[in-house]
């Protein structure tokens, strides 16, 4: 992997360089590129979920945007107070502050590519995650750990409904 990250610099991350977090028993997560390698510009990872598999129960960001590309499958996704069904090929950003849920929908795969901008230091974030579904963290750490990787958790009725 390129890790230059002088201004102008390119960076190339190959799938098979990709560090991927395989703890989730209803996905796995590819680490691409974190606001160390990309100069804070962005913060990239693909996500598989099988089929009907949560993602992330509603939460925001403060202060990034969050864009959602589905490369195959389906997503469903809690928006403030929508809930969309995304398919192949379709995109979806969320700007700062908008809380926001996602898992792949009922009987289908989903692998989608998430990108914060600006980056933030988030990989720690998805390696703690992964460390709580093998058992070796408490679920209470990703409580803890809301200001340091801008994931503030909410509640949400419809989301909850949904998801049921």
């Amino acid at each position: 992997m390129n890790t230059d990250t002088t201004t102008n610099a390119s960076l190339l991350v190959r799938a098979s360089e990709a560090e991927t977090l395989t703890g989730d028993p209803g996905g796995t997560i590819a680490l691409l590129a974190d606001s160390a390698t990309t100069g804070g510009a962005i913060t990239c990872n693909r996500s598989t979920f099988r089929a009907g598999a949560d993602g992330a129960p509603p939460h925001f960001h403060t202060r990034a945007s969050e864009l959602f590309v589905v490369l195959s499958g389906s997503l469903q996704v809690l928006v403030d107070d929508r809930v969309h069904v995304l398919g192949q090929g379709d995109a979806l950003l969320v700007p700062p502050r908008v809380p926001h849920a996602f898992g792949a929908v009922a009987g289908v795969d989903a692998d989608v590519l998430f990108v914060f901008t600006p980056g933030m230091d988030r990989f720690d974030y998805y390696r703690l995650l992964d460390r709580v579904h093998r058992g070796e963290a408490d679920p209470r750490e990703i409580g803890e750990s809301q200001e340091r990787f801008d994931n503030h958790y909410v509640d949400s009725p419809l989301w909850r409904e949904t998801r049921s």
